[in-house]
């Protein structure tokens, strides 16, 4: 087993220093690198994407918010030492309070679900759209790859790089280019 795990550790430095003498044997290879977020809210149609969205998500909020002070106001008149409420119309507003709070609830996961699928279409349009503007600047100026930096708040997937290696700008101008 041993020996085993040995020939199995010699090929790889073999094959890893094959693989190392073509990188030095071959042209520089050009590595780039992007902020998509960036480019989403840099570019005017992804401006517009992003106001279309927060104004869809606004929309539904207030309908919320007036929901969610309906319930308030009914809770109120509830807990109110001084209404007189005979038991018959205590109950009958209870009843009321509880099928409006349950349609409430309903609602407000209907509208964060509705959010939320709109979210990952506009996130899988444009990361289509940016990728394609990425691979014309790529193809424009010799990268062979161009990688997506990544987001504190998610995950940073490029923890260093160069300044210059920066290419968010052109893709910011192909984007607009090919998305007016």
């Amino acid at each position: 087993m041993r020996s085993a795990v040995s020939v199995l550790a010699v090929s790889s430095a073999v094959v890893l220093a094959q693989w190392v003498g073509l990188l030095h044997a071959a042209e520089p290879v050009r590595v780039g690198v992007i902020d998509q977020q960036m480019v989403m809210e840099r570019t005017k149609a992804g401006k517009l994407a992003l106001e279309d969205m927060k104004g869809y998500s606004m929309t539904r909020q207030k309908i919320i918010n007036s929901d969610e002070q309906e319930l308030k106001d009914l809770q109120l008149s509830l807990e109110d030492p001084n209404g007189k409420l005979t038991e018959a119309a205590r109950q009958e507003k209870e009843e009321q309070f509880r099928g409006k709070a349950e349609a409430f609830q309903h609602r407000l996961q209907e509208f964060n679900r509705e959010v939320q699928v709109k979210q990952r279409e506009l996130v899988t349009e444009y990361s289509r759209k940016i990728a394609t503007a990425a691979q014309a600047v790529a193809q424009k100026e010799g990268y062979v790859a161009i990688v997506d930096k990544g987001s504190d708040a998610l995950m940073r997937i490029v923890l260093y790089h160069q300044p210059a290696l920066d290419v968010t700008q052109a893709v910011i101008k192909e984007f607009d280019r090919q998305n007016p």
